[in-house]
């Protein structure tokens, strides 16, 4: 019903990369697999994004996407409890929210040959049905052994759903609103991420096993409605005929704004994911004096940035470009990150969050829209997209253990300042990269209004 709901609901010069394809047009022959999109396939795609209108498909996977947000943040507090319930120390509990990503970085390659293989709606639906089958089946698991490789289940279904959805909305979303449309994806998981924990603790008193089988349960439902609404696309998409040749992931790194992507999203992934959850609590009471409620302020405050950035960011991308926006969500990251591991006070350390936050709300669409536009919606993407992917997983499972190495070795201003100069390296190496966002784009933005 929730799914339902929100689906209804949801109505600078830069110098040219010269191994960037798009300096050095091919002529394409209809059989060749590096054929692109005419300038009517374009317009086609632009309509409902020139009428201001987020196609039904997409309104479906960012409601899904929420829904599965939100389970996950249901099942998040309760996991450790439920592992240390089996006599493990604090080390071996932790281990079962790493298998997690760990299962998620080591089969993305293969989710990626699956998407190719079966299609991003088929990959999709079983990515989800694996995750809730995995839930299902944690909160009925004996041993600590059990526990340990059911949510690694979890994390292969958890990357073959992940790479899909990707996948769909590069093949689904206009190229004038891809930026827009990568915004609302990403807002959705925000805040089901955050409602879920609320969710989850309202859900306490049903004891540890239930919100694993409520999360299984919402996947369910997902799997239905994208089931259901998403089978007329694909089902449209055969008949037409329209074939998608694999897109090499050689064939991507030729293009300067993938292999920039790929810094930033590792980056990321260690910043804004991995040392973010991992050290600011550590640091909120070591150096800054204060208890886990500032800590959870801190975070709450990442959040609320993120949210705010993601609002405006989305439409932003797809009119001024992906460049610059990521650049400047780079920047912003990464200055105050290397400040959060100096602050001294309780008000630098909120607000240089919340800076965080707004930092990485600003780079995200843009970032998603460029890896989108280098693989277009005539191409099949799957192991591009796994390689994005596992950069940001490597990230999130190498920050914290390296950052944390480093506070215990050096303090916690070199650990947030390492992990805050990546994202500057990210931002160097955008530099060179040439602005994917496409000329219709900018030919089709809305006009100024009249006063």
């Amino acid at each position: 019903m929730i799914t339902l709901l929100i689906s209804h609901k949801l109505q600078g010069v830069s110098r040219p990369d010269p191994r960037d394809p798009a300096e050095h047009p091919v002529p394409a022959s209809p059989d060749d697999a590096r054929a692109v999109p005419s300038a009517a396939d374009d317009d086609a795609a632009a309509g409902p994004a020139r009428r201001g209108r987020v196609p039904e498909p997409i309104k479906v996977l960012i409601a899904a996407a929420f829904v599965i947000a939100l389970g996950y943040g249901i099942v998040a507090p309760v996991l450790p409890q439920f592992a240390a319930s089996f006599g493990v120390g604090v080390a071996a509990a932790s281990a079962v929210i790493s298998a997690f990503a760990l299962c998620r970085l080591v089969f993305a390659p293969a989710s990626g040959a699956v998407v190719n293989k079966l299609g991003e709606r088929p990959t999709y639906l079983i990515g989800l049905i694996v995750v809730a089958l995995s839930s299902a089946a944690t909160a009925f698991a004996q041993t600590y052994g059990q526990l340990l490789i059911f949510r690694g289940l979890g994390g292969i279904g958890s990357t073959m759903f992940t790479v899909s959805a990707m996948g769909l909305i590069v093949r689904l979303a206009p190229p004038t609103m891809r930026g827009r449309v990568s915004g609302y994806y990403a807002t959705a998981f925000l805040l089901g991420g955050i409602l879920g924990p609320v969710l989850g603790g309202l859900l306490a008193g049903l004891g540890m096993h239930a919100p694993f089988l409520i999360y299984a349960g919402a996947l369910l439902v997902a799997v239905l409605v994208v089931y259901v609404r998403l089978k007329d696309e694909t089902i449209g998409a055969k008949r037409a005929g329209r074939a998608q040749p694999p897109m090499r992931v050689r064939e991507a790194l030729d293009a300067g704004a993938y292999r920039a992507a790929l810094a930033s999203s590792f980056s990321t992934g260690w910043t804004a994911m991995g040392v973010r959850v991992a050290l600011v609590p550590l640091l909120a009471v070591q150096v800054v004096g204060e208890g886990p409620a500032v800590a959870g302020l801190a975070l709450a405050l990442f959040a609320v940035g993120n949210a705010a950035a993601l609002t405006v960011t989305g439409r932003l991308t797809d009119r001024v470009g992906r460049k610059p926006l990521v650049l400047t969500g780079l920047l912003v990251c990464g200055l105050a990150t290397i400040g959060v591991g100096l602050s001294t006070s309780v008000v630098m350390f909120a607000v240089l969050s919340l800076l965080s936050g707004v930092g990485s709300g600003t780079l995200n669409p843009g970032q998603q829209a460029a890896v989108a536009d280098v693989i277009g919606p005539d191409r099949a993407g799957g192991r591009v997209l796994s390689r994005y992917q596992m950069c940001a997983d490597a990230g999130q499972i190498a920050g914290p253990v390296l950052a944390g190495a480093l506070a215990d070795a050096a303090g916690f201003g070199w650990a947030f300042g390492i992990s805050g100069a990546l994202m500057l390296l990210a931002a160097i190496a955008w530099l060179p990269a040439r602005d994917t966002l496409p000329p219709v784009s900018r030919t089709h933005a809305p006009a100024p209004r009249r006063k």
